[in-house]
């Protein structure tokens, strides 16, 4: 196993997938040093990170990775031998009503870190390497029948999110190829667990049962995706990172395609359970249907669709399973049990981005009976 020789930069470190990644990487990872990079925009919250930052473990620093000076002075300063790039903005909603921010983040901020490791990298006799982190929705959508993305299927993006994301991963390979920057690229299906923002699918649907507001789907429902536990993501990327091989890609999936409909009622189950066996809970979350002995399925509710809005996604995960030994340890239903445990248990973390602007923001995309949806 490859493991840093030197600094571990992870960047949007303080999202979704980032968090998971640093508390992952603390405990495979032990004597290395870790540097956390975030620019702290409305879906970051750092607070799970805080008791590593306060025991030493990890260092971290507010900085955004499209100021390209800031970023060279940290790799070099800091002997950085080894990024995760996760710093990206991520919902397609969003993409589609403010594009500029994913332009400038995920492109302009994919441009800007890559020039900076090349530079500080400049003349490195040690191992170094860059792992890419980016998602499946580059590739388009699917057909039922057809065959799942590979590392080998064309890119079609679809929405502004996919098109900014298809540009920095061409960014990134071609930075590899031109000059030689240790580059191994990743491409995710939908991932779903713990310190998720609420405007995804899975934890607006779980908040919003909890608190009996409606349950919005996009369309009839039919829409699939392949969702991927978080944590078997991330234990996806350490492989990549540590034993991949540079220059190569490798596609990372769930093996779970749902449609949305049919996700939205295993979340429902889900907390139909949870609050059946507890009364504590139930008591704490008096608006929820299934507090009341009924079924949280009653708050499902259909609106308009998505402007243009993908069919099917699904990954052939094969390769990194093949190569790298990495496959999936959870089930649908076991990570959406897992994943809703979490949330009905860590409300003092999620209750914070529940602010005015999100709500505001929600309320004015669907509606103020949902109070949002993000079925991406």
């Amino acid at each position: 196993m490859t493991t840093p020789g030197g600094t571990l930069m992870i960047t949007g470190g303080a999202g979704f997938i980032g968090q998971n990644l640093v508390h992952r990487l603390v405990r495979s990872m032990p004597g290395t040093p870790i540097l956390v990079v975030d620019a702290m925009t409305y879906a970051a919250n750092p607070a799970s990170l805080e008791p590593l930052v306060d025991s030493g473990r990890i260092r971290f620093v507010a900085a955004n990775i499209v100021d390209g000076e800031a970023m060279r002075a940290l790799i070099a300063g800091e002997s950085v031998t080894h990024i995760a790039h996760l710093a990206a903005e991520s919902h397609v909603d969003r993409s589609i009503s403010g594009p500029d921010a994913f332009f400038e983040t995920n492109i302009a901020g994919t441009y800007s870190l890559l020039k900076a490791a090349r530079a500080a990298w400049e003349g490195a006799s040690a191992e170094r390497r860059f792992l890419h982190v980016s998602s499946d929705e580059v590739f388009g959508d699917l057909e039922e029948g057809d065959p799942p993305f590979d590392e080998d299927t064309p890119y079609r993006p679809s929405s502004p999110y996919s098109a900014s994301k298809a540009a920095s991963d061409h960014l990134a390979r071609a930075f590899h190829r031109t000059y030689g920057l240790p580059v191994i690229v990743t491409n995710c299906s939908n991932n779903y667990g713990p310190y998720q923002h609420p405007e995804k699918l899975i934890p607006l649907m779980v908040l919003n049962a909890l608190r009996g507001l409606e349950l919005p789907v996009y369309g009839d429902g039919r829409n699939i995706r392949d969702w991927l536990y978080v944590e078997d993501h991330c234990a996806g990327l350490e492989a990549a990172l540590v034993r991949g091989a540079v220059g190569e890609t490798y596609c990372i999936g769930g093996g779970s395609e749902r449609r949305n409909i049919d996700v939205v009622g295993t979340i429902c189950d889900a907390i139909d359970r949870r609050l059946a066996e507890e009364a504590g809970r139930r008591a704490e979350w008096p608006d929820c249907p299934a507090a009341r002995g009924g079924s949280c399925r009653e708050l499902i509710r259909f609106v308009r669709d998505r402007p243009g809005h993908d069919h099917r996604y699904a990954i052939n995960g094969s390769k990194i399973a093949r190569t790298l030994g990495i496959a999936p340890q959870e089930t649908f239903e076991t990570g959406i049990q897992r994943t809703v445990d979490w949330y009905v248990d860590n409300a003092d973390w999620w209750r914070h981005a529940l602010n005015a602007d999100f709500s505001d923001w929600v309320a004015g995309h669907y509606g103020a009976g949902a109070h949002g949806a993000a079925n991406r």
